[in-house]
């Protein structure tokens, strides 16, 4: 949109949630500021000899607790305002799922599809290098992590470079969403989606809500539409679908899709990798618009592409009742007061993508600790529920198959401890914001904030204005 900042919209929503809570208004400008705004550019040699001029950036929003952390961007759409938003939102998902992390941002502007496997690596190094320079980067004081446009790759390279530079024991932790082979974690590549679909859920789950919107409780039965069929989206998807939710619409770079029946998710991903987008696939009907999706009729809308894609100019057509926002600021100031207005539900994104923030906390933790989750006691659990299992199999006359005994006395292992942790995360933190949406009479999205500000601001308030 024409004149938008992303990141006055995230100040703006600040400021409203302020008005709830007793902080001295210096203190609240001082939670707003980003801390720190690092602009890189530096050259970089390509394969066919020229030398391209990179520009880049990395913000640490706030030092309220260190380490810093947030996602690294590869888009063309990165800018200062944009990392600086993103930091900001990062400080708050941070505190709304009481994650001990201050928030970070950081982008590389390029056309990722433009360049080869070896000038992304000297790309990523390049930057990594600059912000190892610069100390914007160590387990100890900003911890980078994916985002749009990177993934596993990208932070192994990061990693390998800061170990060539450092000797630092911890370094493994310098950065997250790495392989599990360099120090990753299992559960770290879904957990944004999951995140997502176990938010969603205990919004579902809650009778009374349900209740005021129309709906029964539950996520089986009810439909949704996807935007963005990335990791988050997909993943984000394919949990919905598990639980009983139907898939009816679909938008993507190249168009939209809908159809009443419901889409076949594995066979629309099959779809997409050979021809490079969804629209065409059989049994859909292809819409005029890429967004127009996000006007059909459904129970729940989940926009979990880019920023601003929900505003003053489409909000009023969407019908949903349920506006999950996996993507970060995806819908506007404007474009929120139109859907609040109209009675919907909205799961903001300062909550909802905390997933993906929550698992590399687990996998920080992991790399601090030098030691996988399960590894101390796995066995033991196993072992303890085998001879449960024997007194009941003595006192009940009742043989249980190996089939079962292996079932019934599974240890938790890494994945499965990572994903309880996130449900738990997430449950409590939905639980909590939304008594504050009740006690103040307001949206979860100001909830959301009022949540962030006061973890944030009595920490401010302990530590002083003073080094």
């Amino acid at each position: 949109m024409k004149g938008y900042k992303f990141y006055e919209q995230v100040n703006a929503a600040f400021d409203e949630a302020a008005q709830y809570t007793t902080y001295d208004k210096g203190l609240l400008s001082q939670m707003k500021i980003c801390n720190d705004v690092l602009h890189i550019t530096f050259p970089v040699e390509l394969d066919n000899g020229k030398i391209e001029v990179i520009e880049a950036w990395r913000v640490e929003h706030s030092h309220h607790k260190m380490p810093t952390k947030g996602g690294i961007r590869y888009s063309m759409t990165v800018n200062e305002d944009e990392t600086m938003a993103l930091s900001a939102l990062m400080t708050y998902k941070c505190a709304v799922v009481d994650v001990p992390f201050g928030g970070a941002k950081g982008g590389i502007k390029i056309d990722k599809s433009k360049y080869s496997q070896r000038e992304l690596e000297h790309i990523t190094r390049r930057y990594a290098f600059e912000l190892i320079k610069k100390n914007f980067i160590g387990p100890g004081t900003d911890v980078p992590a994916p985002d749009y446009g990177t993934g596993a790759q990208e932070m192994g390279w990061i990693l390998d470079t800061f170990r060539q530079m450092s000797t630092d024991l911890n370094a493994d932790g310098c950065v997250t969403g790495k392989p599990v082979e360099m120090g990753g974690i299992r559960g770290r590549t879904e957990a944004t989606g999951r995140g997502v679909y176990f938010g969603i859920k205990e919004a579902c789950d809650n009778k009374e809500d349900m209740k005021e919107l129309g709906l029964t409780p539950g996520i089986e039965g009810k439909t949704f539409v996807i935007q963005g069929l990335g990791n988050v989206g997909y993943h984000a998807a394919l949990y919905m679908i598990e639980a009983g939710a139907k898939l009816v619409g679909v938008a993507e770079i190249d168009g939209s899709i809908y159809s009443e029946a419901g889409i076949d998710l594995e066979k629309l991903m099959e779809y997409k990798a050979e021809t490079g987008g969804v629209t065409g696939f059989e049994g859909t009907e292809t819409l005029e618009k890429s967004n127009s999706v996000l006007e059909s009729d459904c129970d729940i809308l989940i926009p979990a592409a880019l920023e601003n894609q929900i505003n003053e100019e489409n909000a009023g057509k969407i019908k949903a009742k349920i506006i999950g926002e996996a993507a970060n600021g995806p819908t506007t100031a404007r474009g929120h007061e139109i859907i609040k207005k109209r009675g919907a539900l909205i799961i903001p994104d300062n909550y909802l993508n905390a997933g993906g923030v929550t698992v590399s906390y687990f996998e920080w933790l992991k790399n601090i600790q030098h030691v996988r989750f399960g590894r101390m006691g796995k066995r033991f659990e196993e072992n303890s529920y085998k001879k449960i299992l024997s007194v009941i199999e003595t006192i009940s006359d009742r043989k249980f198959t190996e089939k079962e005994l292996s079932f019934l006395a599974k240890g938790g292992g890494e994945a499965e401890l990572v994903d309880s942790g996130l449900e738990e995360t997430m449950i409590n933190a939905y639980n909590e914001m939304n008594e504050l949406r009740k006690k103040h009479d307001v949206d979860l999205r100001t909830a959301a904030f009022i949540s962030a500000i006061n973890k944030v601001g009595t920490i401010y308030e302990r530590m002083g204005i003073f080094p």
